[in-house]
């Protein structure tokens, strides 16, 4: 409802044509593949591929594509792993819809757009601490999976998933695994 809402309001601009919509990440990359557009507005939690994993594939896919994340989650994680993906903008959604179409053109323009509230946090907060190991490991035990389930699920040794996990742990200034999955994900690292 929200997607095909936001694809009227964009519409009704005279220099802006919605040329395809998608219900999920791996349907964002795949409609992007077709239709080339100049740009992709993605929101961060899509059902399949996440928007910033979205973001990537489309970069890859459609260089020439200004990929734009537009989401409720303003977390200062999300902002870096949306930028590292290649994403030219993050927006929040509460912004209002001229302001959407005001973005879409700057970055057509060659700019960045960032909400200047979380590129403040985003500073403030500093880099992701985690390598992309111990993300894997800690996203791996969102669900409270045991250390032999996360070691068969990433083929990797009980031992070595202890050592990922126990960084991880002290990275987040976490009591326990569980406290390092939900402060990574609070800060958007996850």
């Amino acid at each position: 409802m929200i997607r095909g809402a936001l694809a009227s309001l964009l519409s009704l601009e005279p220099d802006i044509d919605v040329v395809g919509e998608a219900a999920t990440g791996d349907e964002a990359v795949a409609v992007a593949a077709v239709t080339r557009p100049d740009v992709a507005l993605l929101d961060i939690e899509m059902p399949g591929k996440d928007g910033i994993t979205a973001a990537g594939e489309i970069r890859r896919e459609v260089p020439e594509c200004h990929v734009m994340i537009l989401t409720t989650f303003a977390r200062p994680g999300y902002l870096r792993r949306a930028m590292e993906a290649g994403a030219s903008a993050f927006l929040v959604k509460d912004s209002p819809a001229r302001e959407l179409a005001a973005a879409i053109r700057r970055v057509l323009s060659g700019e960045r757009v960032i909400d200047p509230g979380l590129a403040a946090a985003a500073l403030s907060a500093g880099p992701n601490p985690l390598s992309p190991r111990e993300r894997e490991v800690l996203s791996a035990a969102v669900d409270g999976s045991t250390i032999n389930d996360i070691a068969a699920r990433l083929h990797l040794s009980e031992g070595t998933v202890r050592n990922y996990l126990s960084s991880a742990i002290q990275k987040t200034s976490a009591r326990n695994r569980m406290e390092a999955v939900q402060k990574a994900q609070d800060q958007g690292w996850l």
